[in-house]
């Protein structure tokens, strides 16, 4: 196995940091990383936000309910963004933009583009020695976030990222076997592959060193979609100019 294969088969997410903060060459690293992942049509359309001011970090540690937001080496917020595309443009070609804008393709653009660039900061960091946790918590309040970076329309939080030096060596989380998710030319799922995941995963929280439990990925999944969470974001992404029409 080469060493990049086996680095992003040994991802685990890291939410105990050292008081140690990256560098700026770390930073500058890890971003140009980020600028070098896929984009659609060199739309390159998403911002990344170093949150540095230790109050802005302390907000977004209690709107997203996790200490390791306020905790790392540093923090990053990855944007999707338009503004940028209209920032040169007259009155009359920014109107002619905005069904485009507005449309669900580029809404969905905007967030690959951020996740693809995002997943390349997430190797970029972990290649250094350094661990990340993504945080999808900062839509709690994506109106709050939006307004603490003060984003343009066009502009929209999607995720967070926690990086720094691992104080601790968290436990590898188990994914889905691949016939769960690779499928040859048409949808086929058997149940079967499930029932056994399901097995392991009640395994893996029976024996996990911290936070054991009985529970299923099923069941994990049952109660996530039976309970509505963050009902507002619908209304806000609209409001800044996404996914309209």
């Amino acid at each position: 196995m080469n060493p990049i294969i086996e680095l992003l088969q040994n991802h685990r997410s890291i939410r105990k940091f050292t008081s140690e903060k990256l560098t700026r060459e770390e930073i500058e690293t890890i971003i140009q990383s980020a600028q070098q992942a896929a984009t659609s049509s060199y739309m390159m359309a998403y911002t990344i936000f170093g949150i540095t001011d230790e109050k802005k970090k302390a907000e977004l540690s209690e709107i997203t309910g996790q200490s390791y937001v306020k905790e790392n080496g540093h923090f990053l917020i990855f944007c999707a963004d338009f503004h940028r595309v209209t920032e040169k443009a007259t009155q009359e070609e920014y109107e002619n933009m905005l069904d485009n804008l507005e449309n669900s393709e580029h809404f969905l653009v905007s967030a690959i583009d951020a996740s693809l660039a995002a997943q390349n900061a997430a190797v970029a960091a972990e290649s250094m020695g350094l661990g990340i946790c993504y945080i999808g918590s900062i839509r709690n309040q994506i109106a709050r976030v939006d307004e603490l970076l003060n984003l343009p329309r066009h502009v929209i939080p999607l995720f967070g990222m926690a990086i720094g030096h691992p104080a601790h060596k968290s436990e590898k989380k188990p994914r889905l076997p691949l016939d769960a998710v690779y499928m040859e030319n048409e949808y086929k799922l058997d149940r079967d592959v499930l029932d056994k995941f399901d097995d392991q995963i009640q395994e893996y929280y029976a024996r996990r060193s911290e936070n054991s439990r009985q529970d299923t990925w099923t069941d994990q999944m049952k109660r996530r979609f039976q309970n509505t969470i963050r009902m507002d974001v619908t209304d806000h992404v609209r409001n800044k100019g996404f996914n309209k029409k």
